[in-house]
């Protein structure tokens, strides 16, 4: 799914806009056993309440496509045998009224999420009147299509601290007693995925609050899917890959120069306005290291290595490999920060012997503030 088409669904989580009629789900404790089960109506509630609650579903959609939203793709064959895919279809054509396939959900969630507090699974149903655009922009007067899907939240209950407060009131102090409340969620999931603003029921979108953290169990026991890599851990195996592959030749132009480009590339899939975000494949590099001049034979080794670490057709969110907003340059001592449009300003030599880092000084040279002059 693209940003926006995410953006799309998540528009609807508003009492005015949404068909979310109830929310179903079951409190799980510390010890992984269901404590309670309900099955609550939005309608009982009051407006703030269900604001609330819908707000938390929507944090469900929230992140970055690529570190906390993944895309998990089914297989042809998983479609038309797979019991994890059939059971998500029956939960959907349901609309969460199987009370087999929402028991079995639950407790597939309870065998594949770890966490150390208390839990929510929260599950909604919500159908949603896909409208046409006219060539003008304007809203077709009737929709096109009716999109309905299945969204899970998983979301702990954490404490408050005990606190002291004063009551105006009776002028009086006294003391908050610490209280559970439902924090954001910590995992979740949405069936099917909204692709090109029609359901794709060979793709769901995965959530992960935690960017570091594998959730291979978590879609493995739900979807019978693997994950893929954890965002955070894709930067260090990209950065070792590099490493290994370029040896003597992994350079200051060579690792800023392939930051560079691949931020060339993200501003002109902006400025093309394409919905499909950009993705970095074993193929992008390999040309972008010939633009580094980059001898063939340590090109080569990094496509083996790429795609030893990452698998054959993979495809990267540039995101999860480089920052767009830094450079910065470390050794054991010394930090420097680069602005990220300046990287020219900066190179390496080896002077008699001794390495250096050498930094064009241009106007505005300060020390802990003060204005220095270079002489």
């Amino acid at each position: 799914m693209t940003d926006k088409e995410i953006a799309e669904i998540r528009r609807r989580y508003k009492t005015d806009k949404s068909s979310i009629s109830r929310v179903r789900g079951c409190y799980v404790n510390d010890k992984r056993e269901i404590i309670s089960k309900f099955d609550q109506s939005i309608g009982l509630m009051t407006e703030d309440e269900a604001e609330e609650l819908l707000g938390l579903l929507k944090k469900t959609l929230s992140g970055s496509v690529g570190k906390n939203l993944i895309d998990i793709e089914f297989s042809n064959q998983q479609v038309l045998e797979g019991n994890e895919h059939a059971r998500l279809m029956k939960l959907r054509d349901s609309a969460l009224d199987s009370e087999e396939a929402v028991t079995e959900l639950y407790e597939r969630i309870i065998n594949s999420v770890k966490l150390e507090s208390s839990y929510l699974i929260l599950l909604a149903y919500d159908k949603y009147d896909v409208f046409s655009y006219t060539k003008d922009g304007r809203k077709a007067d009737e929709s096109s299509t009716v999109f309905s899907y299945v969204l899970c939240s998983i979301c702990p209950i954490k404490l408050t601290k005990p606190a002291l407060s004063y009551y105006a009131h009776d002028n009086t102090f006294k003391n908050i007693a610490a209280n559970s409340v439902i924090a954001a969620p910590e995992l979740g999931f949405m069936f099917p995925a909204f692709d090109n603003r029609t359901a794709n029921i060979y793709n769901a979108l995965c959530y992960t609050r935690n960017i570091s953290e594998s959730r291979n169990e978590f879609t493995d026991c739900i979807m019978g899917c693997p994950a893929p890599i954890p965002a955070a851990e894709q930067k260090d195996i990209f950065d070792s890959v590099l490493q290994e592959s370029m040896t003597d030749d992994c350079s200051y132009s060579v690792v800023s120069g392939i930051r560079d480009r691949i931020c060339d590339l993200l501003e002109e899939n902006r400025e093309s306005k394409t919905e499909e975000p950009l993705m970095i494949s074993k193929s992008t590099m390999h040309n972008l290291l010939n633009e580094c001049n980059v001898p063939e034979d340590k090109i080569n080794s990094f496509d083996d290595k790429f795609e030893e670490a990452f698998g054959k057709h993979a495809r990267i969110c540039p995101h999860n490999i480089i920052s767009t907003k830094q450079l910065e340059v470390k050794t054991p001592d010394v930090t420097v920060k680069v602005n990220p449009d300046r990287s020219d300003l900066v190179k390496t030599e080896v002077i008699d012997g001794v390495k250096y880092i050498l930094i064009r000084a241009e106007d505005g040279v300060e020390v802990n503030g003060v204005d220095i002059n270079i002489i």
